[in-house]
Parts: C-alpha cells; structure tokens; sequence
C-alpha cells in the first residue's frame, strides 16, 4: 500500500523515523552525521512537532542537502502531541522544534501511514519563499565581474525621524518616489540556483526571493526564527532588513507587476517590514507599490515580510 495514498503526498515512499530535527544538520548541512549523504537531490520524511504556536502541532518534513521544506500539518490528537512537548523537559526559547515520542509513532503508523484515509493529512502549499521561476538573472558564476563599487548600507535597527529618512535616502541615492524620485542605486544581483534567493554583488545581501503573507511585527519575526531553525535556503542568519537594505531594492521605473522592484522578486510582498521605529512614534515600512518608505502604527494589523541575510 502507498503512503498517503490518494493524496498530493502519494509519492513519498517511506518515513525515516530515526530522524529527528536535532539530526538533521549533521546529516543534511555539516556532512558530519549519521550518515553522508550522496546525492544532491535525495528527499527524506519525517515528522516533527512544530511548538511555535499557541498549541503544538505534528508535521511532516521534506529534507534535503540545504533543502527544508514542511509538506504537510497532521491532525493528530491534541493531548497525544501535548504529551510528546511535555516530555522534552525545559528548553531554550529556541529549541521549540521537537522529535515524536513512541506513542505519537504508533498513532502516526495506524492513522496516517498505514491507511488509505488521508483525512488527518494537510497537504501545505509551499512555505515562505517557494520555489519560484527563472529570475532572468545571471548565475553566480556567470555574473560578469565588472561591479560597481561595493557600499556598506546601515544595518542596524534604527529609531529614524522623517529628517533621517531623508538624509538616508539621499546619502546613498536610493530611487525613493517621493524623497528622490531621481534616485538610482545600482544593484547587481545574480541567481543563487536555488529557485528561492538571489544575492546583490554591491551590497553583499542574499535576499529572498518570496516572503510572508501580511501579518503583525511579531509574527513575522517568528517566522524569521522558524526559517532558521529549519535553515531556509541552507542557512540560519535570516533576518528582517534594515530600513537602507529595504530601500536598496527600490527601482527608478515600474516592473511589469506593476511595482518599484526587480522582477526577479515576488510581487506578493507590496510592502514590507524594516528594523526601524518612528520618532517620535510608530513603524517604518518600504512599499514598492507606491516606490516609498513610509510610517504607520504600530498598532496596524502588520505587514509582509522579505527577509535578508548578511553573510
């Protein structure tokens, strides 16, 4: 009989239920686990409790060499999941990510692997960040190495006043359509391969690509910390930009969607969150809708998120 047969998930062949999250960066990023592994595109399962949310949950893990993907939430009973958590003693604020215990096992193989009821099974559309198209960029190795100068950009959170944005905006030229309209800072990107990232050769950013749904400041640093937990992209230094990193991606013209940003991006992300507070109140956002950095409560219901990386 298939695993999930009947289901988007019909393909997966088997679970490894000697894998745990704690395994799988010997195993899938430093080469130093349990075993080596030797195919690039080899995909693994196995199911984990994600305890980020107000209540734990069970979910399936797609794993690979620098790949992580959750395919699918399991329905499983609440106080058998709660029990699993319970059993993890006291753990760091980051370690909220945890293996089964055997009696979560034994529910999981009777109810989910070893029945053709797939109704306990949400198959989960790609996660922050899909896989997304040609970027129309160079490859890393196709880029030519002819750059503009590289520039250091402000990376720290910043309380900034409207003074101060504008004083950024015209230090570095960003393309700002209502500060600087004339602007233009000029990026050099390049495709990392990965169908999820690209990296700016001038400033030395990997960016994401995708991003989040709208949601509040809090949640999206949550979901800043679960990308690194499961090492999006292949790595675990995701985090929200600088208001001068947002600002970096401005265009002078329009994309075809219709924004103030290089196709390359996702268009589902119009304006997003910056490490930046408003003196004397409120939140910096940069929309590349409107092609502007502008401010809002803190109290609005949120924001999207693209996140960025300074290795």
């Amino acid at each position: 009989m298939s695993l999930f047969h009947g289901s988007p998930l019909a393909n997966i062949s088997t679970i490894d239920w000697e894998m745990t999250p704690d395994y799988t960066f010997g195993t899938y990023e430093s080469w130093g686990g349990k075993e080596r592994v030797r195919d690039m595109k080899e995909r693994i399962y196995y199911f984990f409790i994600d305890a980020w949310g107000e209540e734990p949950k069970v979910c399936l893990m797609e794993r690979g060499v620098k790949h992580a993907r959750v395919v699918a939430e399991i329905l499983a009973p609440l106080e058998l999941v709660r029990r699993c958590v319970q059993e993890q003693g006291k753990v760091a604020f980051f370690e909220r990510t945890h293996p089964i215990n055997e009696e979560l096992k034994s529910w999981l193989i009777a109810n989910v692997v070893e029945t053709d009821d797939d109704s306990k099974v949400i198959v989960l559309n790609p996660p922050v960040g899909p896989i997304m198209g040609d970027s129309g960029l160079p490859g890393s190795d196709e880029a030519d190495l002819a750059l503009p100068p590289t520039v250091r950009l402000p990376d720290a959170s910043a309380e900034m006043s409207e003074d101060d944005v504008l004083a950024l905006v015209t230090q570095y030229n960003f393309a700002e359509q209502e500060r600087n309209p004339q602007g233009l800072f000029v990026n050099a990107f390049v495709d990392n391969g990965d169908g999820l990232t690209v990296t700016d050769r001038v400033t030395g950013l990997m960016w994401q690509r995708g991003g989040t749904d709208i949601m509040s400041y809090r949640a999206v640093c949550r979901e800043a910390a679960r990308m690194n937990l499961e090492r999006f992209a292949g790595f675990s230094d995701w985090c929200l930009p600088s208001i001068a990193e947002a600002l970096s991606l401005l265009e002078r013209e329009k994309s075809n969607e219709n924004q103030y940003i290089h196709p390359c991006f996702s268009p589902e992300q119009p304006f997003i969150f910056v490490e930046a507070s408003r003196r004397p109140g409120g939140r910096w956002f940069v929309d590349y809708k409107q092609g502007r950095a502008f401010w809002a409560s803190g109290t609005i219901p949120g924001g999207f998120g693209r996140f960025c990386r300074r290795g």
